[in-house]
């Protein structure tokens, strides 16, 4: 009995003590504590020690429990009221520093607590935090802590969040900037920098913990790690003449003392980024005390920064500005009563919130490279650098992705087809060697002409034309699909009323306007046409058009004649061949002539450096472009075939040029059986051909290239319109083949114009029948020209097997530290493409081809794959990795001793995604093979970039300098100023800027097992660059990577088809729940597998 009553006391005892020591422990966070809680834990311990070794002498049992309970007890009263001491003198010391006022003019700091442990949050009561919080603006209680830390440049904008509507408003309601005097303590946030050594071979897998870089990469820890970007293995190459540059960046200074604060911001309702801007502007002009007179820059979505920190870390604002709201009830987007409403304002709730703040130093210590351990490029630091900078050029332009156009920055060219050529300009922060560098460059945009939708329409679609003079057309139903193809998602506003509104139209009605009815809030029903006249004195003219749709979901209808294109939208569509011939024209400038739009940009109205933005933060941006050296790598000596008179050439022109007069190719080929089919042509056309195909065949032989100068069958003449039908061109095709006994070689295919079946002829050709094709017009065939034929009989020769040309002294011999003629090296190029900006469901095509013979390097076998769409990463490419190492097996009996690997396509943003899945697929591909780990290069080659290089003139009056308003040669490799700090990446110009200005390429290694120095890599690329097979000039991307872009190309067609199918798929699709699925790409013939097919 007395056992059971002392184990009632026993749980009875329990609760309060652990309910006691858990309130002690959590409701007080305070350091000051921590002795007391320590005590009163090791007491605990003792008691129930005690407790455990008395459960069997209850008399015992009974007194420990009593001294457990006055234990809790008294240990929580003394730790409560020393809490409560402690809080109370911290709130007095934080009140006293809230109410310090900031100077504007002095710009002095605010002190901030920088420990993560201390969150003071004190809460000033007002009518609308009650009303506010009741809709579900805010919780009060929810004070998370955010950090956010940009990606590489160029910075993908961040995803807005849709806020809840502000509550509705009383009458007369004045409304007043409002703080919540809740001071958040801001920590400067940092990613925790581990102690490393230096990388010695490309991307090194880094652990946590100090490690020392090694040759065996352990992949399976990947999750655990970070990857490291490869160093450079030395200070530079140091190959090749000196040549004086000058390069389109433009040195920026800043001040690493210089704190950054970083608020989160968010606008309910969500408001486009032109009223962002608005408010924003608004809001600062209008609260400056509250800002502490800082004029923040602003991303125009979520970001604020500023140099000075604002009097509270919580901030709520309302700014009204005079934007009307539609009535999406009214069939015409109107609403009642407009004089009367005009004047009204719409509110906008504002919430800042204190994120963080950092200063410069790390940014500083990254560019200055005085460190040999590995530290992460500080992004938040730089990210917010280059919002500033921004900051001017995004309240005076219309902003596209990272470039801005206004009529201040170029002027405007009509191109056609109702769409107009705006000039801008491209801007980024980038670090380099010289330190942070804006980089400027003129770029050009196509936009939708700001004209009537009638005219618009006239423009853009061919059987409109005449629609002026025909008002009582209709469309056809076909025809109707293609007018709102060409409108869908275009914003509009109306002329014949004053309004701001701004309308996107969604589609059109079924029905002819004449024909459009609608009900009034009678219930009514009123004839649109009767409405218009009525209200506006306006008679409809094309009636038997259909209206503009501009609502998702609801009948809202504008009519045509009254609606026009607004002003600064890019056009999405694809591109004429006339269009795209004047935009690249208005985009070619010589390199004087776009140097000096260059230096007009920075120095302009609008450009980066027009604003008192830049002196805010303390930047000052370099008005002059960045001096440099290059260096001019000398060409290879190139070998071609032992038939002609001419057996080794070195290319010594300043074009770096060469001619095949007098001489071979390196491999030709014997091409016995072809035949020709023709489609469409002019009967004098016709008669051209037996003229073609004997010079054809002569030039060939010139070139050491046998092509009988006979088909096996006779030349097959088609109409035009067999390329319209898949089924039809298919058997002609079979057709063909069989009558040469199923073993063509060749199939010689003239068209008498660009065709959309030319996709349909390829695919069917590679896939179905299996031979090789090669297409021409009949136009180039009136020529005849020696150059034109040459450039034929190349691609011909390629296609069936044969090389144009090969290096004189092998690549062992040129790189004896690395290469060996018994230790072959496979080169693999990578591409992807991606459909068209306004297709939203088909694939993307990866393309990756690898070289098959050695020492030469110069035939490629291609792999293709459909994936995602729009997915980068190549999601088979361990598979197909796999396939061409077993092909280079086939071919050369040995599987490679090295990979080098060349990857084009990937911008700085996904450089990171890349290597880590892709570069983990090769070596996936690799272990598939029994004890195969090969050393593995693995390099970025970037065209799209906005690097330039000029010839720098030192006296522009010298007769010597004639030929600075040219491109520089070929040959040019920049390594110093303009690259990364840290990592391993070059410029080189290997191609001759026959029109324009030379744009060289960017490689960037990402990882480098094989351990190359800047020369041997610079020299590699560069030799293999005058190895492309399809003309006798060095070509400006290494041909690997160029070689994977064609592939890809050439998947892409397979997925093409000359019936319209992927517009009626997609064109009543507005939005999209799932990711489309993929269609595979059909399966090469085996004829054609092992071919260079896609050049």
């Amino acid at each position: 009995m007395l056992f059971d009553t002392e184990l009632y006391k026993c749980q009875i005892g329990f609760y309060p003590f652990f309910a006691l020591l858990l309130f002690t422990f959590f409701s007080n966070p305070n350091p000051w504590l921590a002795p007391f809680l320590s005590l009163n834990f090791i007491t605990t311990i003792i008691i129930i020690i005690i407790i455990i070794k008395n459960l069997k002498n209850p008399l015992s049992l009974s007194l420990s429990l009593s001294l457990c309970e006055f234990q809790s007890v008294a240990f929580f009263c003394v730790a409560f009221f020393f809490s409560s001491f402690i809080n109370q003198a911290m709130e007095k010391s934080e009140e006293h520093d809230g109410s310090k006022e900031c100077s504007g003019k002095t710009r002095a700091f605010k002190g901030i607590n920088n420990s993560p442990h201390k969150h003071h949050y004190y809460h000033h009561h007002h009518p609308w935090l009650q009303y506010s919080g009741h809709y579900g603006f805010f919780n009060q209680n929810q004070f998370q802590s955010y950090s956010y830390y940009p990606s590489l440049l160029p910075l993908p904008p961040p995803i807005p969040l849709q806020l809840a509507l502000p509550p509705p408003l009383p009458q007369n309601h004045t409304f007043q900037p409002k703080t919540h005097l809740q001071q958040l303590s801001i920590s400067n946030t940092k990613f925790p920098v581990p102690s490393m050594t230096p990388a010695q071979e490309g991307l090194q897998w880094r652990k946590s913990l100090p490690s020392k870089a090694s040759d065996g990469i352990k992949m399976r820890n990947a999750t655990k790690e970070a990857l490291v970007a490869a160093r450079r293995p030395d200070s530079g190459g140091v190959e090749g003449p000196v040549i004086s540059l000058l390069a389109n960046h433009f040195l920026v200074k800043f001040d690493p003392s210089l704190k950054v604060y970083h608020y989160n911001v968010e606008i309910s309702p969500n408001p486009s980024k032109e009223v962002a801007r608005m408010i924003k502007q608004k809001l600062v002009e209008s609260n400056s005390g509250l800002l502490c007179g800082a004029h923040p820059a602003y991303d125009g979505r979520k970001n604020f920064y500023s140099p000075v920190e604002f009097q509270n870390g919580k901030l709520e604002f309302f700014v009204s500005l005079p934007i009307p709201t539609a009535n999406t009830g009214s069939p015409f987007g109107e609403w009642n009563g407009f004089q009367q409403k005009q004047n009204q304002l719409k509110v906008f709730r504002i919430n800042i919130r204190a994120v963080s703040n950092f200063d410069g130093k790390d940014l500083s210590s990254y560019l200055s490279n005085e460190s040999d351990d590995w530290i992460p490029l500080p992004q938040d630091y730089l990210h917010a650098l280059d919002v500033v900078l921004r900051e001017s050029p995004m309240e005076k332009c219309i902003c596209v992705g990272r470039s801005f156009y206004s009529s201040s920055t170029g002027g405007t060219k009509e191109i056609g087809g109702g769409a107009i050529g705006w000039r801008g300009f491209f801007q980024s922060l980038r670090p380099t060697q010289q330190g942070l560098a804006l980089n400027v460059d003129s770029s050009i945009t196509v936009f939708h002409e700001s004209i009537g939708v009638i005219p618009y329409l006239q423009k853009r679609i061919d059987f409109l034309r005449d629609l002026t003079q025909r008002k009582t057309r209709s469309l056809s139903d076909d025809e109707r699909k293609e007018v709102e193809k060409a409108l869908r998602n275009i914003r509009v506003f109306v002329c014949h009323r004053e309004t701001v509104q701004r309308y996107r139209v969604y589609g059109l009605t079924e029905e002819a306007t004449e024909n459009l009815y609608f009900a009034d809030r009678d219930g009514k029903n009123l004839k649109l046409i009767g409405y218009f006249k009525d209200h506006y004195n306006y008679n409809i003219q094309f009636r038997n058009l259909p209206c503009l749709q501009i609502s998702r979901s609801k009948p809202c209808y504008l009519p045509m004649e009254l609606c026009m294109i607004c002003e600064g939208q890019k056009f999405l569509g694809k591109l004429s061949d006339d269009q795209t011939a004047r935009i690249l024209k208005m985009g070619c400038q010589r390199p004087k002539e776009r140097k000096a739009m260059i230096d007009g940009i920075v120095r302009g109205p609008a450009g980066p450096t027009s604003g008192n933005q830049a002196e805010e933060f303390k930047l000052h941006v370099s008005k002059e472009m960045s001096r440099l050296n290059g260096r001019i790598l000398q060409p290879p000596k190139l070998k071609l075939g032992d038939g002609g008179h001419v057996r080794d050439i070195t290319p010594s022109r300043r074009d770096r040029q060469w001619n095949l007069l007098n001489s071979h190719v390196f491999q030709g080929t014997r091409i016995e059986r072809w035949a020709l089919l023709s489609f469409g042509g002019t009967q004098e056309q016709k008669s051209n051909l037996p003229k073609f195909i004997n010079q054809l065949s002569q030039r060939c032989e010139q070139l050491g290239i046998f092509l009988s100068k006979s088909t096996v069958v006779s030349p097959q003449f088609e109409p035009t319109q067999v390329l319209n039908n898949v089924t039809l061109l298919e058997s002609k095709l079979k057709k063909i083949h069989r009558a040469a006994s199923n073993n063509l070689q060749l199939l010689i295919c003239i068209m008498e114009k660009k065709h959309k079946g030319y996709a349909d002829l390829k695919r069917i050709a590679e896939t179905s029948v299996g031979v090789v094709s090669q297409c021409c017009l009949y136009p180039n065939l009136g020529k005849l020209s020696s150059q034109f034929l040459a450039n034929l009989a190349l691609k011909i020769n390629a296609k069936v097997g044969g090389s144009t040309v090969a290096l004189y002294n092998s690549l062992p011999s040129q790189i004896p530290r690395l290469f060996r003629l018994d230790e072959p090296v496979i080169f693999i190029g990578a591409d992807v493409t991606h459909p068209h900006p306004l297709d939203d469901s088909s694939p993307s095509v990866a393309g990756v081809v690898g070289s098959m013979n050695w020492p030469a390097a110069n035939k490629y076998v291609s792999r293709m794959r459909s994936q995602t769409h729009r997915q980068e990463i190549i999601q088979d490419l361990a598979a197909m990795v796999e396939e061409l190492l077993d092909d280079f097996y086939q071919e050369v009996n040995k599987l490679p001793k090295r990979i080098i690997f060349f990857r084009d396509g990937v911008s700085e943003t996904q450089f990171y995604k890349v290597l880590k899945e892709e570069l983990q697929a090769v070596k996936e591909a690799c272990a598939r093979f029994p004890g195969y780990k090969p050393p593995i290069t693995f390099a970025v080659v970037q065209k799209r970039h906005h690097t330039w290089l000029f010839p720098f003139e030192i006296n522009p009056s010298s007769n010597q300098n004639q030929h600075f308003d040219e491109n520089i040669p070929p040959g040019t490799v920049v390594d110093t100023v303009i690259t990364h700090p840290r990592e391993f990446d070059f410029y080189l110009c290997s191609h001759w800027g026959v029109k324009g200005t030379s744009r060289p390429t960017h490689y960037h290694v990402l990882w480098d097992e094989n351990r190359f120095t800047s020369d041997e890599l610079q020299k590699l690329v560069y030799n293999l660059c005058y190895t492309f097979a399809r003309c006798t000039k060095p070509v400006s991307l290494v041909p690997p990577a160029y070689y994977a872009h064609l592939a890809a190309y050439r998947g892409r067609l397979y997925l093409e088809r000359s019936e319209s199918v992927a517009f009626t798929r997609s064109s009543n699709i507005i939005s999209r729940v799932t990711p489309p699925k993929t269609t595979p790409l059909p399966k090469l013939s085996e004829n054609v597998k092992k071919l260079m097919f896609y050049c």
